[in-house]
């Protein structure tokens, strides 16, 4: 019935927006960061903070190619998709990602706000001269690392890394302040700055539904709490909303 509730929520709301986290792509064979077996539960998150790029670039990229190299292997999953299918069905108007690993724009997905950036994309600490990160792997997998730029600057991923700022902020904020409905799917609604958005929508007077197979801070002012795998939920919800049971 979840699913179902969910659908009767969003067809009432005429701006609503999609909120995602890691958990959205772990069908997807990208884990997720704090969960049980999150990737933060076996490295330190120093190793992608900027102070880390800046001091051991090398020791950087060591870590962060094998992590970046794993985007290359997933495929959107159902969930991915069926955002894409509500978006096309007029129901989703933005999706906005804690995500960095590009499935939401695979998937079809058009107005997709990437919070902390794009892992499929590199760029130059130095000069901003734009790489893939398909094109940099290659650099560190024939021995150069760090993967040098042309001007001899230190090439970077096109991520927010901790310790930097979330300079898509505003833009996720303004879209928050304008909606009625906020889908959270897949986030423990734990990272900040951009655990604020689904907040705000609650501020403006806006309902609030979440996805989630843990529990998280904001269960309690939901509207609507969906305990299940993303994928699932979201099939569901998405056949309720095209057919119109």
């Amino acid at each position: 019935m979840g699913a179902e509730n969910a659908a009767v929520i969003l067809r009432s709301a005429s701006k609503a927006i999609a909120f995602t986290g890691a958990g959205i792509s772990t069908a997807s064979g990208i884990p997720d960061f704090r969960g049980p077996k999150g990737l933060w539960k076996t490295y330190p998150e120093e190793f992608a903070s900027i102070n880390y790029l800046s001091d051991d670039p090398r020791g950087f990229w060591e870590f962060y190619s094998t992590r970046m190299g794993s985007i290359f292997t997933a495929a959107p999953n159902l969930g991915h998709l069926a955002l894409a299918d509500l978006e096309r069905l007029g129901i989703i108007k933005v999706v906005i990602t804690q995500n960095i690993d590009g499935l939401h724009g695979l998937a079809g997905s058009r107005n997709v706000i990437e919070l902390h950036g794009n892992m499929r994309r590199c760029y130059c600490s130095k000069c901003g001269a734009p790489y893939s990160s398909s094109e940099v792997l290659r650099m560190i997998g024939s021995g150069t690392n760090p993967p040098l730029c042309t001007c001899g600057g230190v090439i970077r991923p096109d991520v927010v890394l901790f310790g930097e700022e979330v300079k898509m902020m505003p833009k996720a904020i303004s879209a928050a302040n304008s909606s009625d409905c906020v889908l959270v799917v897949g986030s423990s609604l734990t990272v900040s700055p951009a655990n604020s958005i689904p907040y705000l929508v609650k501020q403006h007077g806006g309902r609030l539904i979440i996805v989630n197979e843990e529990r998280t801070p904001f269960d309690e002012i939901a509207d609507l709490v969906i305990g299940g795998a993303a994928e699932d939920v979201l099939g569901e919800l998405v056949a309720f909303m095209a057919n119109r049971v």
